[in-house]
């Protein structure tokens, strides 16, 4: 195992000291709660924009992308392919719907509609969501530099953790939003030069890989059949389009951003220059897998290093001879996520290695700082002045942001050590925002579309889609003589049918509802 040469150590130092650098700037102006959660809606639209897609291209992004590429085949694109459908529906409803309501939470309107209940419940969800996106993206960045620096994957976490805690509570969500900017920068440069490096090194160039690719079906998108056991083409496009609109309509990272422009039309151009940017950038990492995957091929021997280092990694402790027969079963799937560090570790010249570290640092800490601040900024409004005290003074409401920042923060960070040993990390991630998210989806667009529905026909519905949930997610595990009351369908269909049941079961009872009341007898005045 290598360890990073000094000029790229630097490197990063170096990018860690100007990111801690950038939270003592802003912490200047964070003397209110106003600024720190919504950096006084001046932010320009184009910097929101370069900020949700920062968000977006996440570490998971960075490393589980060509992890999954390499290991099966494009079928994860097809998530972004549903993510303009979404950005419509959102800029179309969502955002003049925030804007108009002015309350920086996305979810106090649950209150609201169907009364404390809703609103605790979507906190309570999207909570557990942040905490399983800050864990799986601590975990992607720690596998990556393991390979590195040679320092254990708990470590990695905690120095990176604090270097983000630090600067995401000095400069509240102004200094996210900068820095995410120039992150998403970073890691796209880093992206294309790790691509340019693999196709450079390549016998045979374009051709051989598109070659490699297509004997292997590497870009295929799936199956077109209406197949919903498997990961077929409308299995990712369904999960896709649910989660993008969860993303884009009611989560707290996206919503809090919308109050941070000057109007509608600026946080609806900010979530149209995302996507732009995140499509084409998203299949460069697909391409970049398949040509990691072509390379690898021609390589016997950095083949079997790579297969003998997750090898190592999956039975630590075990012989050497062990280890070797462990080496020669592992699938593609099984040692896909440790295919780019392993490139990166032996053929990025020095120099230029820490410069895509930087990259992958990024791609980590853009998400992770804010998540902390959303959760924060959710914590504060939607559970401690709700339940515990409401009305704060200004220095109150500082502490407890600074507090919150830091606990989530921190509860990330135990979540990443907690996931460590997982095959694929995107895999993980898609599974328990799917989740977790399905039924605060669910009941945001039964509280949005159907305006007739009631406290307890939306309680009704809630409860049972979180038990549609649980059986879906659970009764997998159930034994042989089960299998009958096991889920059929692909774990990535839990978002798609907890949404989707919610909302038609509180529409349904709704009506019936309606058709049981009597209308109201005339009476007719003589």
């Amino acid at each position: 195992m290598k360890s990073l040469p000094v000029i790229d150590l630097a490197v990063v130092i170096a990018y860690l000291v100007a990111m801690v650098g950038v939270g003592i700037y802003f912490s200047r102006k964070n003397t209110t709660s106003e600024q720190f959660t919504k950096a006084s809606g001046k932010i320009p639209g184009w910097a929101i924009g370069i900020s949700i897609y920062a968000t977006f291209l996440s570490s998971n992004t960075f490393l589980g992308v060509p992890g999954k590429a390499y290991g099966s085949n494009w079928n994860s694109f097809v998530f972004s392919l549903s993510m303009p459908l979404a950005a419509w529906v959102a800029t179309k409803f969502f955002i003049p719907f925030y804007r108009n309501t002015g309350t920086v939470s996305a979810y106090t309107h649950l209150e609201h509609r169907f009364g404390p209940w809703a609103r605790t419940y979507a906190v309570v969800c999207f909570l557990l969501t942040q905490l399983a996106r800050m864990g799986s993206i601590f975990f992607g960045i720690a596998l990556s530099l393991q390979a590195l620096t040679g320092y254990d994957m708990s470590t990695i976490m905690v120095v990176v953790g604090v270097c983000i805690v630090f600067y995401t509570v000095l400069g509240g969500m102004e200094a996210v939003i900068w820095t995410e900017v120039v992150q998403g920068v970073i890691k796209t440069i880093g992206a294309l030069v790790i691509l340019y490096l693999v196709v450079e090194g390549m016998d045979g160039g374009v051709g051989r890989i598109i070659e490699v690719g297509k004997a292997d079906h590497k870009f295929s998108l799936g199956s077109f059949a209406p197949d919903f056991v498997t990961s077929s083409l409308w299995v990712v496009l369904l999960y896709g389009f649910f989660m993008n609109l969860n993303n884009f309509g009611m989560d707290q990272n996206y919503v809090q951003r919308y109050h941070t422009t000057s109007s509608v039309k600026e946080a609806a151009s900010s979530v149209w220059l995302c996507v732009y940017l995140y499509l084409p950038v998203s299949l460069v990492f697909f391409v970049l897998g398949s040509s990691l995957y072509a390379y690898y091929q021609n390589s016997p021997e950095l083949l079997q290093a790579v297969r003998m280092q997750a090898a190592t990694e999956l039975l630590p402790g075990g012989s050497a001879d062990a280890i070797h027969k462990l080496a020669l079963t592992l699938t593609p799937a099984e040692y896909g996520d440790k295919v780019m560090p392993h490139f990166m570790v032996n053929k990025v010249p020095t120099g230029l290695l820490g410069l895509i570290v930087a990259a992958i640092m990024s791609a980590a800490m853009s998400t992770i700082s804010s998540g902390m601040n959303a959760s924060a900024t959710v914590f504060s409004v939607d559970i401690y002045q709700r339940y515990f005290k409401k009305d704060l003074s200004a220095a109150q409401s500082m502490k407890l942001l600074y507090i919150a920042t830091t606990g989530f923060g921190l509860l990330g960070m135990v979540t990443g050590i907690a996931m460590i040993g997982v095959k694929s990390v995107l895999d993980v991630w898609w599974m328990l925002s799917g989740i977790f998210a399905g039924g605060m989806l669910g009941l945001f667009l039964l509280g949005i579309i159907s305006r007739n529905t009631k406290n307890t026909e939306a309680l009704v519905a809630t409860l049972i889609g979180i038990l549609v949930i649980v059986w879906m997610t659970f009764s997998t595990k159930l034994p042989a003589e089960y299998e009958y009351l096991r889920n059929p369908l692909h774990q990535n269909m839990i978002m798609v049918v907890g949404t989707l049941t919610i909302f038609l079961v509180g529409v349904l009872l709704t009506r019936l509802r309606k058709k049981g009341t009597p209308e109201p007898e005339v009476v007719l005045e003589h």
